[in-house]
């Protein structure tokens, strides 16, 4: 009888816990006698992987065994690399698939109108080619929207949701969120020195495209005022509150963290750059504007800092190697007992195997209602006793 083979890859943006994850299940599957296949930069591994080319094989296929992934785990980032390739909306093809091979279809998103393919039928055949019995996708909410659509095809499919934003359905806390909280405090606490001795106001953006996690959470320990894409404040009154900030502090400054995806009432989001397989741009720098129009208001000098990509370079901290070998290890328990369509996730406080959520309900969101004062522009402190520890429900 054949070995039972065992995929794994990571898919988006990169964030330390990673190669814990790779770790975890390496390590597990091998004693069980097991091989382990890891894919090269995420989707990609499976949508350009050439079978038939011996450069395409070295360039995607990573075997994976104890020795290979011993230290993967003392750095960040991911060994195994990742991309934002989406197989069921594959905007350009590799030249050696034959597009007329392949389902199509026009995609509007955003205004824009583009041809798109679905190459699952190459997915599932070189999965097949390779022997993978089961793939463990390692991903925010676009990876794992790829790894629903194949187990409803019938492949068995194990996830892991990371994602700085903890923007991911079903789950209180995605690999990647408590370090980029942990770098986040760090840099604006050291920051304090430079703002408060130039008497400045320190605007702080982050990442949060659609959900203001990292930022209200940031604002929660460094105990300053934030702004989250799910909530368009007021300008005036935002600009009064940073005003009075300044003014009452000894120092003479002030701080606020602002999600790259946030927004005031008559300020449109800016983007640019190409569109990957998902749809999304980059978004323009939204502290620069909102500097612009403190200036502008209240002669406010400004210090805007780019925290984003900082945030989930170098090592995991405790809690994300906690999490992240936990939820491997999670991964290949559900492996062992044949399961497919499952997430490994925390609910409730609470470690649990739970559905890989559903692409139509978007990413999670932050409560507005529950967890962010609408009339300080913080995070909401109260009410909090018999919460689960990350202060949310999935």
């Amino acid at each position: 009888m054949a070995k039972k083979r065992i995929g794994i890859l990571t898919g988006g943006g990169d964030v330390p816990g990673l190669n814990s994850v790779i770790k975890g299940v390496t390590y597990r599957a091998t004693g069980a006698g097991m091989d382990v296949m890891g894919f090269r930069r995420g989707w990609e591994g499976l949508t350009h992987l050439n079978m038939e080319d011996e450069e395409s094989k070295a360039a995607y296929l990573r075997p994976l065994d104890r020795m290979i992934t011993l230290d993967i785990d003392r750095s960040g980032g991911t060994y195994l690399h990742s991309s934002r390739k989406n197989p069921a909306r594959m905007r350009a093809l590799p030249e050696f698939l034959d597009a007329g091979s392949f389902p199509s279809e026009m995609v509007t998103k955003k205004g824009e109108t583009y041809k798109a393919w679905d190459v699952s039928k190459h997915v599932l055949k070189n999965l097949e080619a390779l022997g993978v019995d089961t793939l463990v996708a390692i991903g925010g909410d676009d990876t794992l929207s790829y790894a629903q659509k194949l187990h409803k095809q019938g492949f068995k499919v194990v996830c892991v949701p990371k994602t700085m934003d903890n923007d991911v359905q079903n789950t209180e806390y995605c690999i990647g969120f408590s370090t980029a909280i942990t770098r986040a405090h760090d840099a604006i606490q050291r920051q304090r020195t430079t703002v408060g001795s130039h008497e400045r106001v320190g605007i702080f953006r982050v990442f949060g495209r659609d959900a203001g996690y990292t930022a209200l959470y940031t604002a929660y320990v460094t105990s300053i005022r934030c702004a989250i894409p799910e909530y368009k404040f007021d300008l005036k009154k935002m600009a009064d509150l940073i005003d009075a900030d300044k003014a009452n502090n000894p120092s003479q400054y002030a701080l606020i963290v602002v999600s790259e995806g946030a927004s005031w009432e008559g300020y449109v989001v800016q983007e640019y750059g190409e569109p990957d397989d998902y749809g999304h741009r980059k978004k323009m720098n939204v502290g620069e504007a909102l500097a612009d129009e403190l200036r502008k208001s209240k002669k406010l000098d400004c210090i805007v800092s780019d925290l984003t990509y900082d945030l989930r370079a170098g090592s995991p901290d405790f809690t994300d190697k906690l999490v992240a070998t936990t939820f491997g290890n999670m991964a290949f328990d559900a492996i062992l007992e044949g399961k497919s369509g499952l997430m490994a996730a925390i609910t409730e406080g609470r470690y649990r195997m739970v559905d890989i959520p559903d692409p139509k309900l978007g990413p999670r969101k932050v409560d507005v209602s529950t967890m962010y004062n609408v009339e300080r522009y913080r995070p909401n402190y109260t009410g909090k006793a018999g919460m689960p520890i990350f202060l949310t429900n999935p």
